[in-house]
Parts: C-alpha cells; structure tokens; sequence
C-alpha cells in the first residue's frame, strides 16, 4: 500500500486528490494539510511514502518543505504547481526535488506520477518540460555532457526519461549498483549535484 500525504492550503483541491487516490486499491491518503509547517510534522509523525505538497502554501512553502523531507529521508515529495509560479518553479529546480506535475493534470497523470516518485524516478509532466525548455535559458547546454562515454550518456538520457536508478539497471541490463557508480561519475565530470540537475540541464541542451 502506497502511503500518500495531501498538503495544500485549498480544501476543495485536498478533497479531490483524496477521490483520486481512494480510488487505487494500492494507494491510501494517510494525512491532510493545509501549511508547509503541518506538512512535515504530520511526514515525520506518519511516515507516508509520498507527500503531495502544493507548492505554494502559508506559513512554509511546499518547496522548503520538500527540502526538509528529502533532509531528513522521511518520504519522496511531488510538488503540485501551476504556470504562474516561476519564481518558484526555478527555485525547485535548484532542489534534489524529482517530483512536478501541474494542479490540473488528469487523475491518470496524478496516480502515474506517484507510483514513478515513490519507486525512486524522476517525474517532469510534459508540458513542465515545454515551460523548462522554452522559459529556462541554457547554461552551457550540452556542453558539459561532452567528457561522459556513450554508456553515461545512456545513463543521463534515461534519467531525463523519469526513470529509477533500478529501472535504468534494467533497461541497460546493468546492477543496481554500477548504475549508482554510473550517476556519481556523471556528477563528478559535470560538477552537478543530483540527478535532478542532470534531468535539468539534459532538457536544456
């Protein structure tokens, strides 16, 4: 059974993400909140395996609340954004943060995204991939993938595809454990730190 727990400020939206995860045999709502601040206290107290956080909410915001989940390995948060958060939007992307779908996703995107969070991947809907590609400016673009071999680039591309680590062993037919040597190498060579950096300056190239 998938854990979740629904922070945001608006009851009417926390109402109908518990409708669409209640209907999932695999998947409970364990908590609601409505502040960042309500948010992790209720992950440290209840251990949810995802945390679906608005990310923009009183008192703390879902992105430093995020932060802190990821800090303390309490759960795998997925921020619920819209297009009139650029600010935000940006900041996020700075994050180990591997979650963002939009408010108004279809219930299918909404399930998908928290099956791919909680095994470990990385999720960019599609259309927040157009926003990062048209409104984000390239740093370096692919430039500074140009130093990884063919098998790391394999590596990067799969990451940018939303998938796990163990996924991405699988596909390549590789342990779990060359594919986590694979990431740290990557890191290394283009002075990123986390993987969702590496899905971010992939789309950008």
């Amino acid at each position: 059974m998938i854990k979740v727990l629904i922070a945001d400020d608006d009851i009417i939206v926390r109402e109908g993400l518990k409708l669409i995860i209640s209907s999932q045999e695999d998947m409970c709502v364990c908590g609601e909140a409505e502040n960042g601040n309500a948010a992790l206290e209720l992950v440290r107290e209840l251990r949810p395996d995802v945390a679906l956080l608005d990310i923009r909410m009183p008192q703390c915001d879902g992105i430093t609340a995020a932060e802190n989940m990821l800090a303390e390995e309490l759960c795998a948060p997925l921020l619920l954004t819209t297009f009139d958060e650029e600010d935000f939007i940006l900041r996020a992307l700075k994050s180990e943060i591997c979650g963002y779908i939009l408010k108004n996703s279809p219930a299918e995107r909404i399930i998908g995204a928290i099956r791919a969070v909680k095994a470990g991947g990385t999720v960019f809907q599609e259309d927040i991939l157009k926003y990062i590609r048209e409104k984000i400016s390239p740093q370096n673009g692919g430039k500074i993938f140009s130093e990884l071999t063919p098998r790391e680039i394999e590596v990067v591309r799969l990451i940018a595809d939303g998938l796990s680590n163990q996924q991405i062993a699988e596909e390549l037919f590789l342990s779990n454990g060359t594919v986590r040597n694979h990431i740290s190498t990557i890191l290394e060579k283009t002075g990123l730190e986390h993987r969702t950096q590496i899905a971010v300056m992939w789309l950008r190239k």
